[in-house]
């Protein structure tokens, strides 16, 4: 799974979290990652890591019709 370059991962990552009803907090209890990563990750600050990428890729497919167009966008699926 390769990431589109250029895109505002920022956008992935807020839109992800949205359609899954969760906080930043939950999600990142859900990715293992610290509330404050997220937070810098959905502010532009820092970008996931390629294993969050693809956790974050796996999350969207989990969403079935609803991440579809997150994974064409963002994944080129």
């Amino acid at each position: 799974m390769t990431v589109a370059k250029d895109l505002d991962v920022s956008r992935l990552v807020r839109t992800l979290r949205e359609r899954l009803s969760l906080t930043q907090e939950r999600f990142a209890g859900k990715l293992g990652v610290t509330f404050a990563t997220v937070n810098r990750w959905e502010n532009g600050r820092s970008k996931p890591s390629p294993l969050a990428m693809k956790q974050l890729g796996e999350l969207a497919t989990e969403l079935g019709a609803r991440g579809k167009d997150l994974r064409k966008k963002y994944f080129g699926e």
